[in-house]
C-alpha cells in the first residue's frame, strides 16, 4: 500500500517537472550553467591567443581558469 502511495506522488513529481521545464522553455529560458566569458571576452581572448598570447594571461585578466579559455579556442578551431 505504501508503494502505490509512493509511485503516485513520484508520477505527479515527474509531471510537474514537465510542466515547469515547458514553461520555461516558453519563456526562453534554457537549462544548464552560465557561460563563464561573455562573447566579447570569447571573442578577445580568441583573438589574442591566435595572435601569440598565452590563455593564462586571458584566463587571470577575465577571473576564469586557464582551461575555460583553451576550451573556447579550442571550440573555436574546430568551427572555423
Amino acid at each position: 500500500m505504501l508503494g502505490a502511495f509512493a509511485e503516485f506522488e513520484r508520477a505527479m513529481i515527474r509531471e510537474r517537472t514537465r510542466e515547469g521545464l515547458k514553461s520555461a522553455a516558453a519563456a526562453g529560458r534554457i537549462g544548464g550553467r552560465r557561460p563563464k566569458l561573455r562573447a566579447d571576452q570569447k571573442a578577445e581572448a580568441i583573438r589574442g591567443v591566435a595572435e601569440g598570447r598565452r590563455a593564462a594571461d586571458y584566463a587571470r585578466l577575465f577571473n576564469v581558469s586557464r582551461s575555460t579559455v583553451s576550451r573556447a579556442v579550442k571550440a573555436s578551431q574546430v568551427h572555423t
